[in-house]
């Protein structure tokens, strides 16, 4: 296979980045570099995959140059052949790349999710929820949401538990939508929701690149307008790298919420902090620092009454 510097053409002649890259990886930092020497947009790369009978999505290929996720299954794997023929790169000088371990992007992550993840999870779970047939509104006002996140010996998002405390404002509703959005990384066909207190799974959707699932939780009983209900569920999660935060993501305006993130006892972060936002585009305010109880290694936050926006609980590692 001829080496990546006898390759010297592409694009007006290979960037001393890329050639590097080519060279010593990682996968991402290679493909970043390759597609910023061709100078195409990634609306012009998705383009060029679909004239070679592959589909990627946008979001796909900016998680992929960012390093937030590694192509693995095998149409991704696809993909990421005909990227080296549309990119005019050598044959397999991106595919030998996959083959070499990597821990992930955990180091040049920043903590918070970026605008645009954000937005793009947003659009896809309306799809999913159209799919179910699920309005925005259920039905149903929150009353109290409290939940419990487990963060693993490999730093990973492990699992979290909901509890809700719920009245219905319509006649007629008998199940609940529940939304898990996993950390970049994750692969949340491997993740498993399991219903724990007057509930049963019902029909579960997930988007791969978002990292977006739904699941349905079908009550017992019909509710009628004005009856309360409680019940409890849970999602496995542990297929990410390492987590820095979990929010509460933009959602109506309700009653008490309550967040509790317990560490595993050899992971354990050096400081930890709770903030929130107006919106997805606003800056954090409302920093506060939080301490880790001795025993349970956790800390918490409560909102008396939710607002509309984001409140979320952060940490460092080191």
């Amino acid at each position: 296979m001829p080496h990546a510097t006898q390759h010297a053409d592409i694009a007006g002649g290979v960037t001393a980045e890329l050639d590097s890259a080519l060279r010593g990886g990682p996968f991402h930092v290679a493909l970043r570099a390759a597609i910023a020497a061709r100078g195409l947009p990634l609306q012009r790369v998705q383009h060029h995959l679909s004239r070679h009978g592959v589909k990627v999505g946008v979001t796909s290929l900016s998680y992929w140059q960012q390093g937030a996720r590694r192509p693995q299954r095998p149409e991704s794997l696809r993909a990421v052949r005909a990227l080296e023929e549309i990119l005019q790169l050598p044959e397999e000088s991106l595919i030998r790349l996959l083959a070499r371990p990597y821990e992930g992007p955990a180091a040049q992550r920043p903590a918070a999710r970026s605008y645009r993840s954000l937005m793009a999870a947003s659009d896809v779970l309306e799809h999913l929820l159209a799919d179910l047939g699920s309005p925005l509104d259920g039905g149903l006002h929150t009353l109290g949401h409290h939940e419990r996140v487990r963060i693993g010996a490999r730093r990973e998002l492990a699992a979290r538990e909901s509890h809700h405390i719920v009245r219905a404002h319509r006649d007629g509703v008998d199940r609940f939508v529940a939304v898990h959005h996993g950390d970049p990384g994750c692969a949340p066909e491997r993740m498993t929701v399991q219903a724990l207190d007057n509930c049963r799974t019902g029909r579960i959707r997930s988007h791969h690149d978002t990292g977006v699932l739904v699941a349905e939780l079908l009550f017992d009983a019909r509710l009628r307008a004005g009856d309360t209900f409680l019940f409890r569920y849970g999602v496995e999660d542990g297929t990410a790298g390492v987590s820095r935060e979990y929010v509460r993501g933009p959602g109506p305006a309700g009653g008490q919420y309550a967040l509790q993130v317990r560490f595993d006892e050899n992971a354990l972060p050096v400081r930890c902090h709770r903030f929130t936002q107006h919106s997805a585009a606003a800056p954090r305010a409302g920093r506060q620092e939080l301490a880790l109880t001795g025993r349970h290694h956790s800390v918490h936050l409560v909102e008396p009454r939710v607002r509309s926006g984001i409140v979320g609980i952060a940490w460092d590692w080191e």
